[in-house]
Order: structure tokens, then C-alpha cells, then sequence
């Protein structure tokens, strides 16, 4: 029972905007927006809803695993393809619009598997929200008329994990997550051993209990971004002496904390906002 009536009205609009589209395919990365999606588009659609997870390097073995295990739980149709973002010409390169690469090569894939199987639409997990960061992935899914249903329903990620409670996912409070290609500053090149080393970090804090966590690769230093309230927990010389030798053995050569602590889009801070308003 959802008691918040603005609310309700923006579920029930919704499930009216996904009835009206007939049949979708979703890409599903297993995250909060994404999940919530998923589980209410099945129950509207049924069998005319299928779930796409794309797996590349920059996608952690951990995200796949809970993807799956979601689809099965429930029981959509899960379908898993690869799409190797550092094969596209220009995405290794690391430039301000990498997304824009990425999310047209996925995109595209998704689209021929929504064709193979009788599909009309492509959705996408982009909430209301999105739209006030540099999102250039969005300019893709523009071009490839994907729809983002969350976003017509002016539904926010706060919105998005009330509902998903109430639903009982067990996505309504997974902390945010963003591919891995987003831990390099713009220009850097991106490379699988670099991947690796981000995933491990990252894993490597995740298994000391950090829930919210990025490792941003600036060569040989890693800055860890950490949700505010987790800052404390890296005020004991124990736990930094750990880090540190953990991180050596991973091979950055230093790692520091972000004093700020983690917030969505920090590596593009430094971007104009020209920039932005250009390429979004």
C-alpha cells in the first residue's frame, strides 16, 4: 500500500505508460532503477517483457551475479549478451562523451535482441534525476528512440527506492553504482589491467563493509570516495595500514580519501558548464 498520493499517482502513470507500449526489453544492469523497472514492466507486460545484462570488463563478475539472481527471482525472461566497450573505436581513449559510445553500441545490441524475439520497445533504468548531470549516453538512447518510462513518470531515485520497499526488492537500498569506465578522469586511457584494478579495489572494500564505494584510477594513485556518513570508519591507523598495503599489492603506489566523500558525477567536476550543456 503506497500511502504518499502524488506518489501513487506517478506509479500508476507508470504502469498506463508501459501497458500503452505493448512489449519491451529492458536494459538490466540489476542496479535500483533498473530492477524496479524490470519488476513492475513484467507485471504489466508478462511475457512480452524481456530483461537484456550486457557483460564486458568494465561490468564487475559481482553485479553479473546479482543481475542473474534477480531475473530468476523474478521469473523474467533474462537474456546475456556481451558488448565490449573497449573493442569501440574511440571508447579506450577516454573522451568526454565516452557514453555516448558505450550506451549506442548497447543500445544497438539490445535492439537486435528486441528483434529476434517480437519486441517493439527498448526501455532504459534513467530516472528523473538524470537529467540534471552530464549524461551523454542519453544523446545515444535519444538517437535510438529507447524509452525511459521513469523518467516520463518524473519518478526520482528516492521515489524509486520507497516503491521498490514496498515492492520488497532487495534492491531498495543498494547503494548506486556507475560501470567501471566511470573511475578515470577524461583523457586517461582506459585499459583491462587498469579494470582489474579498480574492481579488485573496490571488492576489497565492499568485503570490509563499505557500502558505498569508488575507487577513482589517476594512475598511480587511487582516490577513494567513500558515502559521507562511511568516512569515519577510515580514521584508525589499522584500517588505513590495510588499505595501504592492500592497494600496493593491487598496484597503486599510493591511495588517499576523498575528503568530500562520494557524490554522483565527481569526475565531471571538471568539466564547464559549457561543456556539459554541449554535450549532453
Amino acid at each position: 500500500m503506497i500511502n504518499n498520493e502524488k506518489l501513487q499517482e506517478k506509479f500508476q502513470l507508470l504502469k498506463d505508460n508501459i501497458q500503452k507500449r505493448g512489449s519491451a526489453a529492458i536494459a538490466f544492469s540489476g542496479g535500483v532503477d533498473s530492477t524496479f523497472l524490470v519488476r513492475v514492466a513484467h507485471e504489466v507486460l508478462g511475457d512480452k517483457l524481456i530483461a537484456v545484462t550486457a557483460t564486458s570488463s568494465t561490468y564487475p563478475e559481482r553485479e553479473l551475479n546479482e543481475a542473474i539472481k534477480y531475473a530468476a527471482d523474478m521469473r523474467v525472461k533474462h537474456i546475456i549478451i556481451s558488448s565490449e566497450e573497449l573493442d569501440i573505436e574511440g571508447f579506450a581513449s577516454n573522451p568526454k562523451n565516452r557514453c555516448y559510445y558505450c550506451k549506442k553500441e548497447l543500445f544497438t545490441k539490445i535492439k537486435e535482441v528486441a528483434k529476434e524475439n517480437g519486441i517493439e520497445y527498448i526501455f532504459d533504468g534513467s530516472n528523473f534525476d538524470d537529467t540534471g548531470d552530464y549524461r551523454p549516453g542519453m544523446h545515444a538512447a535519444r538517437e535510438l528512440e529507447v524509452v525511459s518510462p521513469l523518467k516520463e513518470a518524473q519518478l526520482t531515485k528516492v521515489d524509486i527506492r520507497e516503491l521498490s520497499k514496498n515492492l520488497r526488492l532487495p534492491t531498495w537500498n543498494k547503494p548506486a553504482f556507475a560501470c567501471l569506465s566511470s573511475r578515470f578522469p577524461y583523457g586517461k586511457k582506459i585499459t583491462i589491467p587498469k579494470l582489474k584494478m579498480v574492481e579488485e579495489a573496490e571488492q576489497f572494500l565492499l568485503d570490509m563493509g563499505i557500502k558505498q564505494v569508488r575507487v577513482r584510477h589517476h594512475e598511480e594513485i587511487a582516490r577513494i570516495e567513500v558515502s559521507p556518513e562511511e568516512r569515519v570508519k577510515f580514521f584508525e591507523v589499522e584500517v588505513m595500514d590495510k588499505i595501504g598495503e592492500r592497494f600496493k599489492k593491487i598496484g597503486f603506489a599510493y591511495a588517499t580519501l576523498d575528503v568530500l566523500g562520494y557524490r554522483t558525477g565527481s569526475m565531471n567536476e571538471v568539466l564547464s558548464s559549457e561543456e556539459k550543456a554541449n554535450l549532453r
